[in-house]
């Protein structure tokens, strides 16, 4: 159940990166006309981390 619970606050946290680095991203390209690095690594790092964590949500889900 603490695997659960931890995998649920890890989804939220990477959800929140990946929002962090779309805001982040939209600044820089309206300021800046150019992306930039730090805001397309938010966005690779968050939505690798989403997808791991939901995977292993899912793997939880079916061994309960």
């Amino acid at each position: 159940m603490k695997n659960i619970k931890r995998h649920k606050i890890q989804k939220r946290l990477s959800l929140l990166i990946l929002v962090v680095g779309i805001c982040l991203l939209i600044f820089m390209i309206n300021t800046e006309d150019e992306p930039g690095a730090i805001p397309l690594l938010l966005i690779i790092i968050g939505a690798g981390w989403y997808l791991y964590t939901r995977a292993k949500l899912q793997s939880q889900y079916r061994n309960s």
